[in-house]
């Protein structure tokens, strides 16, 4: 059960929502900059959304996909079912040992 598109742009429109500061800062890019890189404003605005959302889970030690879930589960018993089931996905992929990935990781089960 990875995260889909769907689920990962309502993350970024809720983190975007949370931070009024942020959305002034994308509001207000440089266009320059976006066509020195040869894109358009609106596709240099998202990936700059895109860079602060991968901060902020970095920031608090969770994956990207993590906080899209933490940002989108109903409850937080929610978010930690689906969060060990995409682990478990990610461990099968991998080949490896559950165990051994929820070690590694440090989840318990």
């Amino acid at each position: 059960m990875a995260t889909n598109d769907q689920q990962h742009e309502q993350a970024l429109k809720l983190f975007l929502d949370q931070r009024p500061e942020l959305r002034h800062e994308l509001d207000n890019l440089n266009p320059l900059l976006a066509q020195a890189k040869g894109e358009t404003p609106a596709q240099f605005r998202e990936e700059r959304l895109h860079e602060a959302f991968e901060a902020e889970a970095e920031r608090l030690g969770l994956f990207a996909w993590e906080l899209t879930l933490q940002l989108t589960a109903a409850t937080a018993e929610d978010y930690q079912n689906q969060r060990l089931e995409v682990h478990r996905e990610v461990a099968q992929m991998a080949g490896m040992d559950w165990l051994e990935y929820c070690e590694l990781y440090g989840l318990s089960q």
